[in-house]
C-alpha cells in the first residue's frame, strides 16, 4: 500500500506511544472582502465539500446555515463510508438521508474527494479531509481548515446579507478572549480528546486521554451550571464556542461512549446542564438539527474504523439518538421525582 492509500492507520504502527496525533491542514487561504483579494466573496463562487459524519465538517454546515449563506455557498456531502481511498461520493443509485448526498456536481468523473486534492497537486501526500472549501472559478482549494472556514463565513459575505444574518456575531468582540481560551482546551481535551481515547493503541495512552476528556466535560458542566443564558460563557446568543462543542457532544452518546470507549459517563444521564444545552441547540435552532444526520454519524464511525471495530457492527442504541427537549432517561426522571 503506498503512502496515499495508507490513511486508515490513525496511530502509526511504529509509534510506541500509542497516541493519536491529528495532522495539520494543508490549505490555509481565506475568502476576504478587500480589494485585490485572491478569493473575493462572490455569490455562488464557492463549493463546500463536507461529510455529515465528520464533526469538523459539521461546524461549517452549521455556520453556513446560521449566517444565511445557503444561496452563496453550495455544498456536497460525501458518503458516510471512508475506505482506503478516503471519503467517496455517493453514486446516483444510492439514496442516503440528508441534503446533497450526491455524486460530485462539479467533477462528474471524480469518485473520491482525493481526486480534488490530486487536481491541485498530483503528488499530494497529505490527508483528504472535510470540510474542503473549493473555488469553482479558479478550480482551487481555498481551505481545508474548519476553524478558519467558519470564521470566513462570519463576516466575508456580510455586505450581501440581510440585516438579520449580517447582525449575527458568532465571534463577538467582548467575548473573543474567553472564546479563544475555551477553544484551546476544548479542542485538545474534548473535540480531539474523544479521538485520542478511541484511537489509542496502548492502555496508558487511552487512560490518559479518557481521564482528561471527562475532567474537561466536568469543567464544561460546571461552566454551564453558572451561565446566565442557555449558552456557553453566558453569551446572549449562540457563538463559535457553542458551535465547536456541539458537534462533539451530539455524537457523544450515539458513538463515542461505546465506539471510542468514552464510557465513564454519558451525556444524557451524567451531565444535566450539558444535556439541556445540547437539546436546546438541537430542537430550538434549525441550523443545528437540520445539519445533524445520525445515520451518517453512526455508520461512518462503526463501519469505517476497522482498526477498532473489526466486524463493522453498528450498535442499535442508544435509543433515541437524542432525547426530546423535555424527556429524560428513566433514572433521571426517578431522581427528579417525575
Amino acid at each position: 500500500m503506498d503512502k496515499k492509500d495508507d490513511i486508515l492507520n490513525w496511530v502509526a504502527p511504529n509509534d510506541k506511544s500509542g497516541e493519536f496525533k491529528r495532522q495539520v491542514s494543508s490549505f490555509r487561504n481565506w475568502i476576504e472582502n478587500k480589494p485585490g483579494a485572491k478569493f473575493p466573496p462572490e455569490k455562488d463562487r464557492y463549493h463546500l465539500y463536507v461529510s455529515y459524519a465528520c464533526p469538523w465538517a459539521h461546524r461549517a454546515l452549521i455556520v453556513r446555515n446560521l449566517k444565511g449563506l445557503e444561496d452563496f455557498i453550495s455544498f456536497t456531502s460525501v458518503h458516510w463510508h471512508m475506505g482506503e481511498k478516503g471519503w467517496r461520493f455517493a453514486t446516483t443509485e444510492e439514496k442516503l438521508p440528508g441534503e446533497n448526498v450526491t455524486p460530485d456536481p462539479l467533477h462528474p468523473d471524480y469518485t473520491h474527494l482525493r481526486h480534488i486534492y490530486f487536481e491541485q497537486n498530483p503528488d499530494y501526500e497529505g490527508r483528504f479531509t472535510v470540510p474542503t472549501l473549493y473555488d469553482k472559478k479558479q478550480k482551487k482549494i481555498v481551505s481545508n481548515e474548519s476553524s478558519e472556514i467558519i470564521r470566513m463565513f462570519y463576516s466575508a459575505f456580510d455586505d450581501q446579507l440581510d440585516e438579520r444574518h449580517k447582525g449575527l456575531e458568532l465571534f463577538p468582540e467582548n467575548l473573543r478572549k474567553d472564546i479563544e481560551e475555551l477553544n484551546e482546551w476544548v479542542y485538545n481535551d474534548v473535540n480531539n480528546g474523544v479521538y485520542k481515547s478511541g484511537f489509542a493503541t496502548t492502555e496508558e495512552a487511552y487512560t490518559k486521554a479518557v481521564q482528561q476528556l471527562f475532567s474537561s466535560l466536568d469543567r464544561l458542566e460546571d461552566g454551564l451550571s453558572k451561565s446566565s443564558t442557555p449558552y456557553l460563557l453566558s453569551a446572549p446568543h449562540v457563538t463559535e464556542a457553542d458551535v465547536r462543542l456541539y458537534t462533539t457532544i451530539v455524537r457523544f452518546d450515539p458513538v463515542y461512549v461505546q465506539h471510542f470507549k468514552c464510557n465513564i459517563r454519558d451525556i444524557r444521564s451524567g451531565y444535566p446542564h450539558l444535556h439541556k444545552w445540547l437539546r436546546h441547540l438541537y430542537w430550538d435552532i434549525p441550523a443545528f438539527k437540520d445539519t445533524t444526520q445520525f445515520e451518517h454519524i453512526k455508520y461512518h464511525y462503526t463501519k469505517s474504523h476497522g482498526q477498532i471495530n473489526k466486524f463493522s457492527i453498528t450498535p442499535v442504541g442508544p435509543v433515541p439518538d437524542i432525547l426530546g427537549k423535555e424527556d429524560e432517561v428513566p433514572a433521571v426522571r426517578f431522581a427528579l421525582g417525575k
